[in-house]
């Protein structure tokens, strides 16, 4: 379905949440209902992989806010088709994803609003905010950011999935460039940047203390070994 209705969409991947999935869709709810009172909006939860209580549990909340929240299950893991059928089904002409555990601030979901007025991709900076999170983490994030910049000539500080912000029209065109996994933000903005489209870039606050979801050596051999190839086709 095309997206042509104004409001907001905010899209949340999940994997395996249950221990935090009611407290943090009821947060949710109260902040957005708040947020825009006059203004439409919908939640979807894209559970990718997850074994656990998770779905049964969002189901039911669907229930209770629906229409506003809606909840789809695939069954194997991988956030980036998560994303693209959130994408499809979206029904505004504007995203914004955000992780589960709301670990980033939730104020950035207004500011990226404002600033869809103007721009096509927002992009929340945990490098250029204040985060605190594990050192590994951020040392390995902070190269992998440092050779986008250098291979891909993109001067941006964070390519994590929460906290991003998209035009729905625009990141629709570029669905067919991303990958199942974690690069598609890397894609995208890569793609939509080429194509000059307007990206900008903000600062976030989070506190996420969590260990990561992902395995930190794939994570890293899959996320690297990614950058090098679009590199190579880009030359």
């Amino acid at each position: 379905m095309t997206s042509t209705l104004p409001g907001l969409t905010v899209f949340c991947p999940v994997f395996n949440e249950e221990e935090i999935m009611e407290a943090n869709i009821r947060r949710l709810m109260a902040f957005l209902d708040a947020l825009t009172p006059a203004s439409p909006y919908e939640v979807i939860i894209g559970s990718n992989g997850s074994n656990d209580r998770t779905v049964e549990i969002a189901q039911n909340l669907a229930r209770e806010f629906a229409p506003r929240l809606t909840v789809f299950h695939l069954p194997e893991k991988g956030v980036g088709k998560a994303f693209a059928q959130g994408v499809e089904t979206a029904r505004y002409d504007r995203i914004v994803t955000v992780d589960m555990d709301l670990s980033i601030d939730m104020g950035f979901i207004p500011q990226a609003l404002e600033l869809l007025d103007r721009f096509d991709i927002v992009i929340g900076s945990k490098v250029t905010g204040d985060q605190k999170r594990p050192w590994i983490r951020k040392s390995v994030s902070n190269l992998f950011i440092q050779l986008a910049r250098v291979l891909l000539n993109i001067g941006f500080h964070d390519y994590s999935i929460a906290a991003k912000a998209y035009r729905t029209p625009v990141v629709k065109k570029y669905l067919p460039y991303a990958d199942d996994l974690t690069f598609y933000v890397v894609k995208i903005v890569y793609f939509a940047a080429r194509d000059g489209h307007r990206i900008t870039e903000v600062p976030v606050s989070c506190h996420d203390m969590r260990e990561s979801r992902f395995n930190l050596i794939h994570e890293g051999f899959y996320k690297f070994g990614n950058l090098f190839l679009l590199w190579v086709r880009k030359k």
